[in-house]
This record gives structure tokens, sequence and C-alpha cells, in this order.
């Protein structure tokens, strides 16, 4: 296993920058940003049309001794808005199209969510069955809207020897095992799972049986971790719409690795992710408000050099 950073967190600095703060940390693979919710501030989608500057770009990767996890593009490719819409579904297969062309085999992405109806102008994520209208907008959502663009998706990428690793994430159509092994049948095997336990923590999913239920569809693992006040859960649930600055009042906060699972935890993530057939990068994703960015990251490359597999597995001499 390697350890990985998502650098979206250094979008004021450049990649030269970038490369200095996290060769101190020696995390040697990233995933890199294209545009989307993250932005593009280190990996532009322009490449595509200029091979001297996708040339530069490989060289300074590989200079550095690094490698590309992924590029990722999160967005609303089913986004109620035309060109809202439009324009996450353009990122995502011109992001496709650099994978391909750099060699990176994993593309993330959010797998969407439509409105009410085609004249709709914000998403409607549908958390429960009844009254019966929910139930009706969430198969028309599937069926007519997300089934259509994923075939369509999962083949453009499997065409262009890419995969697609969608993170499943509330607000989403795929915010679960069960929904992501949905999109996944729908779309084929060239569209899996980018794995972030945090959000399975807050949804009371336990990320370790998650793991074994996807199995070969992880493509892709972020390490963050979630910490939950049980006394503010019992107020609000855990749908809870609060700032995330609001830390002493929301049910549940983002932390860095470690300050909301101790290391038997992720012993176990790791060790679990191993058992399934996932042997590659562990992603992480910077997203704790109590901490800075430096010292999070320091905090969280160090506790994870300890927790990660970085050796083959022995053959069982005793057996």
């Amino acid at each position: 296993m390697r350890l990985g950073i998502f650098t979206a967190l250094f979008g004021g600095l450049t990649l030269d920058q970038v490369i200095t703060e996290i060769k101190k940390l020696n995390i040697s693979t990233v995933e890199l940003g294209t545009g989307g919710y993250p932005g593009d501030p280190h990996c532009k989608l322009e490449m595509l049309e200029n091979a001297a500057a996708r040339g530069e770009f490989q060289e300074k990767i590989s200079d550095n001794g690094l490698s590309i996890s992924a590029l990722s593009c999160h967005g609303n490719v089913l986004h109620p808005v035309p060109e809202v819409r439009e324009k996450f579904i353009g990122t995502l297969l011109r992001t496709i199209l650099l994978a391909e062309q750099l060699g990176v085999k994993t593309v993330i992405d959010f797998s969407g969510c439509p409105g009410d109806s085609d004249d709709a102008k914000f998403p409607n994520w549908v958390t429960c069955p009844w009254p019966p209208d929910f139930t009706e907008l969430l198969k028309w959502q599937w069926e007519a809207k997300a089934t259509p663009l994923w075939i369509d998706l999962g083949k453009f990428a499997r065409d262009h020897g890419v995969r697609v690793a969608i993170e499943a994430h509330p607000g989403f159509l795929v915010y679960s095992p069960e929904t992501m092994l949905r999109i996944r049948q729908i779309a084929g095997d060239s569209v899996g799972c980018n794995l972030d336990p945090s959000h399975f923590f807050w949804q009371g999913i336990d990320p370790l049986a998650a793991i074994r239920q996807l199995g070969d569809a992880i493509f892709h693992v972020h390490a963050k971790d979630t910490m939950l006040w049980q006394g503010n859960i019992n107020k609000s649930g855990v749908l809870d719409t609060k700032p995330y600055t609001d830390e002493v009042n929301r049910a549940w906060i983002f932390r860095a690795v470690g300050y909301g699972h101790g290391a038997d935890w992720w012993n176990s993530f790791v060790s679990t992710l191993r058992m399934v057939g996932y042997d590659d990068v562990l992603s992480i994703e910077h997203e704790d408000s109590l901490m800075s960015i430096d010292e999070g990251l320091s905090k969280a490359a160090g506790f994870l050099h300890g927790v990660l597999l970085k050796e083959k597995p022995a053959k069982p001499w005793w057996a």
C-alpha cells in the first residue's frame, strides 16, 4: 500500500510548492483535481491539446519520484440545470481522456443527483419512501436520468481504458454500498468506488462491512475520519445541515485520521482492504476544521505511515 494525498487543499500553491510540501511527509503519490468542485489548481485539462505541456507535467511528476493515483473532477453530472449538467459531464469526459493520455487508470467523480422534474433548478435528494411522491421521484431519477447517462459514461471510460471511481456521498444518488453496487450494475465494471470511510461513519454504516460488500469494486480509497457526538445526534440526527464550522453544535465533523477512530480501527481498515484484494493508495483528504493544513497533514501522514501494510504478505509457513 502507498500513502497519497488529494492536493485540492493546496489550491493556493503551485504544483512545485505542493511537491516540496508533500515530500517532507514521505508521500509518494498524488490525486489531482481537474475541475468540478475541487477545481484544477495543479492539473489543467488544456494539456489535452498541448503535448509539450503534458510532457513537461509528466516529467515533473516522475522526476520527483511521484506517481498519480487518480484525477478527480467531483461534480454533479445529473444536475437538473442543463448548462450546469453539461459542464460537469464535459469535465468528466475530458478528464477521462487526459487520464488515458497520462497513463492514469482512475478518475474520481460523484454519481450526481437530478432534480424533481425536467424543469427543476436544484437537485432533490430523496431520503425516505413516503409520502409516495418520493418513491415515484426516486424511480424516475434512477430510470430516466441516471441509467442512460451512466451506461454511456461507463462505455466511454471502458473504451478509453480508464476506470471511474464514484465517491459515495449523501446528497447524490450513490451514497451507500447498496447504491454503489446499483450504479455499477448499470454502468458495468469500468465504474466502481472511491471508498471514503468518513461518509459512511456518520450515516451509521460500518466501513469495514462496506469493504467486504464492495470487494473488487473498490478502485481508490480516501483517508479521512469522522467524529460523532451522540448528544447532538440525539437532538438533530445525523442529517445535520449546520455549517461545518459550528463544530460544538454539529452531530459530527470530519477529522484527520486517528482523531475520530484510533489505530486499532485503522489497522482493521487496511487489513480488510487487503483481504478483498485492494493493495493500493490511501489518499489523505484533509477536511479537519479543528486543525491547520500543516498540522492536520503531518499528523495524518505520521499516523498512516504506522498503519499502512507496505510489504506483500508472506506465505503462511505455519499452515
